[in-house]
């Protein structure tokens, strides 16, 4: 017999971290501007969806974190809710159409130093649930994103660029990845929209 876990959570605006305008730039200003590097990526470099608690793995616990109402079964899989992605804007109700973006890449942050570290450490950043790495966005929205950064893909809702940007930094920031000068150049064009 199935158990029903009702676990009912309002809607998170972000993930956690997300820095204000006047920090995002000077983490910005911080970081180190070089070309990419490191041959050899492969996703299975980074572990990822490992188990956060009881029988929720990370994937499980930022739907739970992102949706509205959200409901799960003892194996921790949503039987209801619904998402907002603000990417595109659109709510979805079947969790099957939500993926969990990684606001920076793996393959991204591959090129971009996380190719020295360790396995461990590749770990951690594919599941960093501490920062605002990891959000729940529509399913294709994130697939046409694949590993490419805000100088080539932007979301399509311009009002989320300056948060998108501001998760972007962060992330760079924290994990003391490099940046390209095209990539700079973008997000410091998305930062410049930002209020606060």
């Amino acid at each position: 017999m199935a158990a029903s876990l009702l676990v009912a959570t309002a809607a998170s605006a972000a993930p956690p971290g997300v820095p204000s305008k006047a920090t995002a730039q000077s983490n910005l200003n911080a970081l180190t501007v070089a070309a990419e590097s490191g041959s050899g990526y492969n996703r299975d470099l980074f572990p990822h969806w490992t188990t956060v608690s009881g029988a929720c793995n990370t994937r499980e616990t930022v739907l739970r974190r992102d949706g509205s109402g959200v409901s799960v079964d003892s194996a921790c899989y949503p039987t209801s809710g619904s998402w907002y992605s603000p990417y595109d804007g659109a709510t979805w109700s079947n969790p099957a159409d939500v993926d969990i973006d990684h606001i920076v890449p793996l393959a991204e942050a591959w090129r971009s130093g996380a190719n020295s570290w360790t396995t461990a450490r590749r770990q951690s950043f594919a599941n960093d649930l501490s920062g605002p790495q990891l959000i729940a966005v529509t399913d294709n929205v994130n697939q046409s994103k694949g590993d490419q950064d805000p100088s080539s893909w932007q979301p399509s809702r311009t009002a989320y660029r300056c948060t998108y940007a501001k998760m972007w930094i962060r992330t760079k920031y924290t994990w003391s990845l490099r940046l390209q000068s095209g990539e700079k150049s973008a997000l410091q064009t998305m930062l410049n929209t930002c209020s606060s």
